[in-house]
């Protein structure tokens, strides 16, 4: 058997880095156009500034690490700059950060500042992906890292309500998303702003949210043309949407429970419809450079983003948890990938705890709501 010692993204066929990135470009395409017809200036604001950022960052980033050695003699400017960059800047190294910038412009809200968006996309580029080493050297999604920076730097300067003709805001109470507002817990929050959206306006982006997370037909368009051509994991997919979906119901049916007014499935209709869950599970957690190589480790990994996603968002100081709940399946992916128990056959362990990683987080969901308080009726 010959090892072959590679960087990710590590491709099982004949594929490259370079068309899968394109691919992910191409799919990105109908959500970034929406994003233009709804909000013309802002998107074209952050995404110019996003894509500027990052791709000079990558730009000094490669000279940086290729600058020629001393070796005593003078070498004219020309002859550095083709030693740094010749052979050594490819397309490559265009494409990654022209795809961070986009999916940065398409995760962060319409009213950010500009301060915001510059440093978010240097913070992005530069801690979540160069101090790595580069392209497939990164353990952070790059555009997940840049939106939780401005997110948690700036506050409440973060998202500011930008007028746009393709909805209005129903009430002062409602909050910059779908998912938050001014009740005592994100679940109330949640139930009290499902009277305020329907599956109609959730489904078509008819509600507030961020540039690019609420289109969700061009996002499952851009989902399925990944699919087709093989650049996104079906089980990466798959495994989140399913696990998010059984303890979005087990809560439904917990608040129920308390409340008979609420509808499971209206809740978890609600929830997977709202905010990022679809547009991180279509861009964001495929990522191929931060996630698990081996099948059950991929299952394994979209699970237990699942359960971030739904303890941030049900349980946590944050109406949104997708971002950081990618963040935090990036740190257990390289755990996942560990040699010791990594590989590519399934096992009945490896069953039983895809098993647990699904009925231990429910149990958990339905105690915290039906006995914890999580949930306050009224």
């Amino acid at each position: 058997m010959n090892i072959i010692k590679e960087s990710a993204p590590h491709l099982r066929r004949k594929a490259t880095v370079a068309r899968m990135m394109g691919d992910v470009l191409i799919a990105l395409a109908p959500t970034l156009i929406f994003s233009f017809v709804v909000y013309p200036a802002n998107t074209a604001i952050t995404l110019v500034i996003s894509l500027a950022v990052m791709l000079i960052s990558e730009f000094v980033y490669v000279g940086l690490r290729n600058m020629m050695p001393k070796d005593g003699l003078k070498h004219s400017f020309k002859e550095r700059f083709e030693y740094s960059y010749k052979g050594k800047y490819t397309i490559n190294n265009i494409l990654s950060p022209a795809i961070t910038a986009v999916i940065f412009t398409l995760i962060m809200p319409a009213g950010a500042p500009i301060y915001a968006i510059i440093l978010g996309a240097l913070v992005g580029i530069v801690l979540g992906k160069l101090v790595f080493g580069g392209l497939g050297s990164n353990i952070f999604n790059p555009a997940a890292v840049g939106m939780v920076f401005a997110k948690l730097c700036f506050g409440s300067q973060y998202v500011k309500y930008v007028p746009t003709w393709y909805y209005s805001v129903p009430d002062v109470s409602v909050g910059p998303t779908a998912l938050s507002g001014v009740a005592e817990s994100s679940l109330d929050n949640i139930v009290n702003n499902m009277s305020y959206y329907n599956p109609f306006d959730l489904f078509f982006g008819r509600i507030p949210g961020t540039l690019g997370e609420v289109y969700k037909i061009t996002i499952l368009v851009g989902l399925l043309y990944l699919l087709i051509r093989k650049s996104a994991d079906v089980r990466i997919v798959s495994s989140y949407l399913v696990t998010f979906i059984i303890l979005s119901l087990v809560a439904g049916l917990s608040i129920y429970g308390l409340n008979q007014k609420v509808n499971p499935l209206s809740f978890t209709l609600y929830n997977l419809l709202s905010g990022g869950v679809l547009f991180g599970a279509a861009f964001m957690l495929t990522d191929p450079v931060t996630s698990p190589i081996n099948s059950p480790s991929r299952v394994m990994y979209g699970i237990i983003a699942a359960v971030f996603t739904i303890f941030i968002r049900f349980f946590a100081a944050f109406p949104e948890g997708v971002a950081f709940a990618i963040l935090l399946a990036n740190m257990i992916a390289v755990v996942l990938d560990h040699y010791e128990w990594s590989s590519s056959q399934y096992t009945w362990k490896k069953y039983l705890a895809i098993v647990l990683l699904i009925a231990i987080p429910a149990l958990v969901t339905f105690l915290a709501i039906y006995f914890g308080g999580a949930y306050h009726v009224g």
